[in-house]
C-alpha cells in the first residue's frame, strides 16, 4: 500500500510534534493507521514533511514530522480554466481532473445556457466542496500545492477579470485556431470552458472581444467534464510538465 498523504491547513516544521484536525482523524481511522505508520502531511507552501504516527487514538491522533523534503511536483505552466456550472457529478469531476493535470486554479461560473443554478449558502457549500475535492485529488496524485477554487462568478465578470497575462482561449467548436497554431512558447493560459450547451453566440462574441481566442479541439464534440482535462492535458503537454 502506498503511503497516504494528508493536507493540512497550518504550519509545520521539521521534528514538529502536532494533533491532526478532526478531519484527518477520520481519515487515518478509515485507513485504519497504527502508532508506528508512514504518512506525508503537505500545507501548499512548497514541499512535504515524511511523518510517523505516534499515537493512534479513537479521537487524536498525533504524528511526529522528520525533515522537510523540498520536492516539486508542480507544473511550470500557470493554468487557470474558467468553467461553467454543470450537474454535481460532473463538475466534481472537472475539479478533480484540473487538479491532477496540474491547474492552478478554477474559476466556476454562470453562462446563459447553465443548467444549474446556485445561490446563497448553497453556492458556499458547493464552494467548499469542490475545494475539498481538489484537495483530495492533491493528497492522490502528489501535488505539493492545492489549486484555488474561486468563488461563482458570472460570465461577463470572469472575462473582465481574467488574467491579461499569457494565453487566453475560448474553446469552441467554431474555433478558428487549432492546438499546433498557438504560440511556441507561454507562461500560461486561461480557458474558458462552456456547459452542456455550451456559450452562445453572444457569449462568444464577448469573449473574443475581450482577447479570448477561439480555440478548436478537433471534429467530435466532448462532454463539459471531459474537456477540462482535455485541454489541461494538451497544453501541459506543449507548454508544461507532461512530456
Amino acid at each position: 500500500m502506498s503511503i497516504p498523504r494528508f493536507y493540512i491547513d497550518a504550519g509545520l516544521a521539521s521534528g514538529q510534534q502536532l494533533e491532526l484536525p478532526e478531519d484527518l482523524v477520520r481519515h487515518a481511522q478509515v485507513l485504519r493507521l497504527e502508532a508506528g505508520d508512514a504518512l506525508v502531511l503537505f500545507n501548499g507552501h512548497g514541499g512535504e514533511y515524511p511523518a510517523t504516527v505516534e499515537e493512534m487514538g479513537k479521537r487524536k491522533v498525533r504524528v511526529a514530522l522528520a525533515e522537510h523534503c523540498a520536492v516539486n511536483r508542480e507544473s511550470p505552466f500557470a493554468l487557470t480554466l474558467i468553467q461553467a456550472l454543470s450537474a454535481s457529478d460532473r463538475m466534481d469531476y472537472t475539479m478533480q481532473k484540473a487538479a491532477e493535470c496540474g491547474a492552478r486554479c478554477v474559476q466556476p461560473i454562470w453562462s446563459e445556457y447553465c443548467s444549474v443554478k446556485l445561490h446563497g449558502e448553497r453556492a458556499d457549500k458547493r464552494l467548499q466542496h469542490w475545494q475539498q475535492v481538489a484537495v483530495s485529488a492533491c493528497e492522490q496524485c502528489g501535488r505539493t500545492a492545492v489549486p484555488v477554487i474561486k468563488p461563482l462568478q458570472k460570465f461577463d465578470d470572469a472575462i473582465v477579470n481574467a488574467d491579461p497575462c499569457g494565453l487566453r482561449l475560448l474553446l469552441s467548436p467554431m474555433g478558428a485556431r487549432k492546438l499546433d497554431q498557438l504560440p511556441p512558447t507561454a507562461s500560461g493560459a486561461t480557458v474558458l470552458i462552456g456547459p452542456e450547451g455550451g456559450f452562445s453566440a453572444a457569449e462568444e462574441q464577448r469573449a473574443i472581444d475581450a482577447g479570448f481566442t477561439p480555440l478548436w479541439l478537433g471534429p467530435r464534440l466532448f462532454r463539459t467534464e471531459t474537456v477540462a482535462p482535455v485541454i489541461s492535458a494538451l497544453l501541459q503537454a506543449r507548454y508544461g510538465d507532461l512530456c
